[in-house]
């Protein structure tokens, strides 16, 4: 079986820098990897994290052996077992994904039984800055039924009020980005408690969240950077009530599905999330949507441009992508950048 494999690096200016805790972006890095089989193109698409030690560069070299497996007709189950769990392993399965679902006409809604709802609420992101600052981008997305406010340890009260102020309709998602101590979690149980909170996601260093066994928050408290396979869950479940599934964690869509499921059996309240990246790297979430709680996939909102045909995100909710664009087992052409 004759095969291409292509790998390639895509830098995405954002509209308007984005930071959290741990810094600031102004374009989104990404890599892309695409196969090309009897006619057809799967692709992928993931987000190289410094928070684990990954670069662009490092994910690019991860996926060579695999690249070079797959090329020479190798078996693509093989090359993915090659990868850990991470960017360069998402990127590469979520490009198979696509390409299996082009040359079988299969789609992935139709194989794994989720598909994508037609009106999604996703969260949208006020990034870390200024109290007035953080006012007037809340201000400006008020009408979206649910914000994630990035805070840090810098006067999060102050932030946390500005927002709330200037969004007094939507749900919060709180994002300290493991930014905080648990004496300023419970510093702030008190305002957190009148608010409309949907969720407080990784206020502690994954490191040190052992902190948050045995306490009993009036308000859901999330996993995001302490959770990246399955096999994390069931430690998980004494500190937090709902855990965050992203891609460039799990390592792609097929160990998303299987931490989907561990999660549900598990008792954990569910969403799905993204780092900042293009409609490609979020499509395949979009399955995963169907079966959470909450969505944080808006990714795309913060580029200066997308690829042609991808999801759109208009008052925090997301328009699907156009057919063609990823595993709907249809080929389009005149898609891509």
């Amino acid at each position: 079986m004759s095969r291409l494999v292509a790998v390639r690096p895509v830098s995405h200016p954002l509209a308007a820098p984005f930071r959290i805790s741990r810094g600031v972006k102004t374009a989104a890095d990404v890599v892309v990897v695409e196969i090309a089989q009897d006619g057809h193109v799967g692709r992928g698409e993931s987000v190289p994290y410094a928070r684990y030690g990954e670069t662009v560069q490092g994910v690019e070299a991860q996926l060579a052996p695999a690249a070079r497996l797959i090329a020479m007709g190798g078996d693509l189950s093989e090359a993915l077992a090659l990868l850990p769990a991470g960017a360069a392993r998402n990127a590469l399965d979520c490009a198979i994904w696509d390409l299996r679902a082009k040359t079988s006409g299969v789609s992935v809604a139709a194989a794994t039984g989720l598909a994508i709802p037609s009106a999604l609420v996703t969260a949208v992101t006020v990034s870390l800055d200024t109290p007035d600052a953080m006012a007037q981008a809340a201000a400006k997305v008020a009408g979206a039924p649910l914000i994630k406010v990035k805070l840090s340890a810098e006067d999060p009260a102050a932030r946390l009020a500005a927002v709330a102020a200037a969004a007094p309709d939507a749900a919060l998602i709180v994002d300290p980005n493991e930014g905080w101590t648990f004496d300023i979690l419970r510093s702030l149980e008190n305002q957190l408690s009148r608010l409309n909170i949907a969720l407080v996601e990784q206020p502690l260093p994954a490191g040190e969240d052992a902190a948050l066994e045995g306490y009993a928050p009036p308000f859901p408290i999330c996993a995001d950077e302490s959770v990246h396979t399955a096999a994390d869950l069931p430690a998980l479940r004494a500190r937090y009530q709902a855990v965050n599934l992203k891609l460039d964690k799990s390592g792609g869509l097929t160990e998303a599905l299987a931490m989907l499921r561990a999660a549900k059996d598990l008792g954990f309240t569910l969403m799905t999330g993204c780092m900042v990246a293009s409609s490609l790297a979020i499509a395949p979430a979009l399955h995963l949507a169907a079966e959470c709680a909450f969505a944080d996939l808006d990714g795309p909102w913060w580029l200066k441009e997308d690829h042609p045909g991808g999801l759109r995100v208009v008052g925090g909710r997301i328009t699907p992508p156009t057919a063609g664009f990823w595993g709907d087992g249809v080929d389009a052409e005149g898609l891509w950048l």
